[in-house]
């Protein structure tokens, strides 16, 4: 795996050798001097991650269904506060 660093200036001028060069390792992004950024390929993004993506994803049900709205029902019982005698 290569490593890459590039100033800020120089990724904002050459993209697209900041994409190539994901696809060889990390691309990491100075600002002053220090590392500010980390580019990485989305299949390194993935696993480093495990590739998880949302519960809708990670429990395969259809796109939109986290739109759907659930109302749960209030409990009867009233809290009363707590005797410390």
């Amino acid at each position: 795996m290569k490593t890459t660093t590039l100033t800020s200036r120089e990724f904002n001028q050459d993209t697209g050798r900041a994409k190539k060069a994901a696809a060889l390792g990390p691309v990491f992004i100075t600002d002053r001097g220090k590392p500010a950024h980390v580019l990485l390929s989305i299949e390194e993004y993935q696993r480093l991650t495990g590739g998880q993506g949302s519960i809708v994803d990670a429990l395969g049900l259809p796109p939109g269904v986290e739109d759907i709205e659930v109302e749960f029902p209030r409990p009867r019982e009233r809290h009363r506060p707590a005797d410390f005698s």
